[in-house]
C-alpha cells in the first residue's frame, strides 16, 4: 500500500466515524468551511488521525471515547468542540446523567470556571436536541 492509499483509507474511515458521532451535516459544513489550501490539511489531519486512527481502534466503545473527550475538552475550555462532542456523546448512547457526571468530575480536577462553562455549553446542546426532537415528533 502506498502512503497516498494509506491516507485515503484512514480519511474514509475517519469521515465515516466522524459523521456517525458529530452528524453528517455538521461534518460536511465543517469540511466546506475549512476547505482553503491553508485549512484543508488541518481537516485532513483531524479526520485521518483523530477520527480514522484513534476512533476506529478497538478497546473503547464510542460512548466511552465521547465521555473522555467531554472531560478533556472541559479541562481545556474548548467550548466549540465541546458542543460538538456533547451532541456526539448523545449520538453514541450516553445519557444526560453520564454527560452531567463526566462534566462534574472534570470540573473538580480542571477547575470550576471550566466546569461552569462546560455546563453552559452542554445545556445549550441539550436544548437544541430537545427542540429538534419536538419538531420531529
Amino acid at each position: 500500500m502506498t502512503l497516498a492509499q494509506a491516507h485515503k483509507v484512514l480519511y474514509e474511515a475517519g469521515y465515516t466515524v466522524r459523521c456517525e458521532v458529530a452528524g453528517k451535516d455538521h461534518v460536511d459544513r465543517s469540511l466546506a468551511a475549512h476547505s482553503s489550501d491553508f485549512s484543508r490539511p488541518m481537516q485532513e489531519l483531524a479526520t485521518e488521525a483523530g477520527w480514522g486512527w484513534i476512533w476506529t481502534r478497538p478497546g473503547l466503545e464510542k460512548k466511552m471515547r465521547s465521555l473522555l473527550n467531554l472531560a478533556m475538552l472541559c479541562a481545556m475550555s474548548k467550548s466549540n468542540e465541546l458542543g460538538v462532542h456533547v451532541r456526539g456523546a448523545f449520538n453514541n448512547g450516553a445519557s444526560e446523567v453520564e454527560v452531567r457526571e463526566t462534566l462534574l468530575q472534570a470540573a473538580i480536577y480542571a477547575g470550576l470556571p471550566a466546569g461552569l462553562e462546560a455546563f453552559r455549553v452542554a445545556e445549550r446542546v441539550l436544548e437544541e436536541l430537545r427542540n429538534e426532537e419536538s419538531k420531529t415528533s
